[in-house]
């Protein structure tokens, strides 16, 4: 078959093959900055590697640290290019500026200079591609002034991989330098840590990004609206790739005129203004329309999850407006508006019930198998609790009515110890005889108490506690009963099941703190209530005696489903001396 020369008239030049197109390269490469001016957020890091470039104290190691997308590779193939350019004339050194004309400028942007050896560590893990650069390290630079190894995402080396790298890293050959790039440092052994000159990438703010962001769709001959500009910087979290991603993907979405409203149908956002309606309704108690609303916004194609957040940030908005407003670049005049007012309207304690209930209804919606349904219930709950008084304000009314205070617990009354028994307690195969009246003779009259002699029987149970005889203390609080008690003496009602080895222990240790001998009985019935019997009666006593309050009452008229979970006799006593 002939070609297309054979095809041509005689006396007529063969058509010219028509020119390639150049490759589209996305933003994120194309606008990737190649000297420390163009390098965004980061000033403190180029002030300490220009101060240092400067003295000659170079470091024979660097770890960029930072999220993603901030420059840590780009930042790391602009110090190689600092520490080997030459200048344009060939006889420049070491600088913060570098030339970019000169050969290992070109040669290292390009990614093609032999002394410059850049190491994927998520592919290269092993102590094997360790040992090679060990190896290597001995040999001179081939034609740059040193020899620099970039190693990205360095924390995924494996640990054999890290110690083989040790030696090397804390005294490397004079021509040899290291520059690792990680976004979680926190995965790096600290022996790797001590050996580098540790650098953190900031987050780059949205003001910068949105600036950034313009220039770049200007000099693409694109136009943008400043409302879609600070869209994608909000969504790109301080990431320059992320957004320049977005921002890429936005001119492509919108043939070269980018919109607010195009960027939000692109990343899934809520249109704010309908977003702002669902939160008045939800404000007002307007529980149909509120659902209609999340209704509209779910045939549109909004996440639910997404309707959530949004609401979120929205209660974001309006509480730092009440500290520090702000001038945020993505609000609209008339959003600011409606914050402001917002902030002025609700206090705090109503914006974090908000918060709460917000957030709650997020985790809900993530874990839902309907994720509308979730996200609707939540928002019905948020209604509910929006016709609930505050609890404050409540108790204040209350208080300033003269509905009383509440009243001091009465203490519980102490049970009357029966009389004591003069029988031995009974075997546990043997059933207990029915208790009989026993003649009881009159006791001598006590002999003083010994100093340091425990003088009731809370007092000695606190001993066993402050000797940390934790067995003991439980059966003294939880299963024996007290018959009766005398500095010196007492009788106790043991279960049953009571171990007679740690019973005999009672009176031994007693003996041992207090220097005294104690008679100590066991009787197989009776005695008063245990320790913690008593506790809990005047526990409920107190709560039921809180509850006959009259303000108390009225709060639980206003939220029936209150519980008393707890009462501070000492903080009660207080008000009602104050009173």
């Amino acid at each position: 078959m002939a070609d297309d020369t054979d095809l041509a008239f005689p006396g007529m030049e063969p058509p010219a093959a028509a020119p390639e197109a150049p490759a589209y390269r996305v933003l994120a490469r194309k606008y990737r900055p190649a000297s420390f001016d163009t390098l965004l957020g980061q000033d403190a890091m180029v002030k300490t590697l220009a101060n240092a470039i400067a003295r000659d104290r170079l470091a024979q190691a660097w770890l960029l640290t930072g999220v993603r997308g901030v420059g840590k590779t780009s930042t790391a193939r602009i110090i190689a290019k600092a520490l080997n350019c030459i200048g344009p004339d060939g006889q420049g050194g070491p600088t913060i500026a570098p030339c970019g004309v000169c050969e290992p400028c070109v040669a290292i942007a390009a990614g093609r200079h032999i002394d410059v050896i850049e190491m994927d560590a998520a592919s290269n893990t092993g102590i094997d591609d360790i040992r090679e650069i060990i190896e290597a390290v001995r040999y001179a630079t081939v034609s740059a002034r040193f020899k620099i190894y970039i190693i990205d995402e360095v924390h995924m080396l494996s640990k054999p991989a890290f110690n083989g790298l040790l030696k090397t890293l804390e005294e490397p050959p004079p021509h040899v330098k290291f520059i690792f790039a990680t976004t979680e440092v926190q995965k790096i052994p600290v022996t790797v840590l001590s050996r580098c000159q540790r650098f953190d990438l900031r987050r780059v703010p949205a003001d910068t990004l949105v600036a950034h962001f313009a220039a770049i769709v200007t000099a693409e001959g694109a136009t943008a609206e400043p409302e879609a500009l600070a869209l994608i910087a909000r969504a790109a979290e301080g990431s320059v790739r992320d957004g320049l991603s977005v921002l890429d993907q936005a001119i492509a979405h919108s043939g070269g005129e980018v919109t607010a409203d195009a960027v939000r149908d692109m990343l899934g956002l809520a249109d704010r203004g309908a977003v702002r309606r669902l939160f008045g309704l939800a404000l007002a108690g307007d529980a149909p329309g509120t659902l209609a609303a999340i209704a509209a916004q779910y045939d549109l194609g909004l996440d639910p999850e997404m309707l959530l957040r949004e609401l979120l940030d929205l209660v974001h908005a309006v509480t730092r407006a009440r500290l520090a407003p702000a001038d945020d670049p993505a609000l609209s005049v008339e959003e600011k508006a409606m914050i402001a007012d917002w902030a002025e309207r609700l206090s705090f304690p109503a914006l974090h019930r908000l918060w709460q209930l917000l957030l709650k209804g997020l985790a809900e919606v993530q874990s839902a198998p309907v994720p509308l349904q979730a996200a609707e219930m939540a928002l019905l709950r948020l209604i509910h609790a929006s016709d609930l008084p505050d609890p404050a304000n409540l108790v204040r009314r209350l208080t300033e009515s003269g509905a009383g205070a509440l009243p001091l617990p009465a203490p519980a009354p102490a049970p009357s110890a029966p009389a004591p028994t003069l029988s031995a307690p009974t075997s546990a195969a043997a059933p207990a005889p029915a208790p009989t009246p026993v003649a009881t003779l009159p006791l001598p009259p006590a002999a003083p108490a010994a100093p340091g002699l425990p003088q009731d029987y809370p007092s000695l149970v606190a001993l066993f506690r402050q000797h940390n005889e934790a067995r003991l203390h439980h059966m003294l609080t939880d299963e024996l009963r007290l018959v009766r008690f005398a500095p010196g003496a007492m009788t106790l009602a043991s279960p049953p099941h009571a171990a007679r080895d740690q019973l005999a222990l009672i009176g031994k240790r007693l003996a041992e703190w207090t220097g005294t001998t104690w008679t100590v009985d066991f009787v197989a019935s009776g005695g008063a209530a245990t320790l913690r019997e008593a506790e809990q009666a005047a526990a409920a006593a107190r709560i039921d005696n809180a509850r006959a309050d009259p303000t108390v009452a009225a709060l639980f008229t206003a939220f029936p489903d209150a519980e008393i979970i707890g009462f501070d006799p000492d903080e009660r006593t207080q008000h009602a001396q104050s009173r």
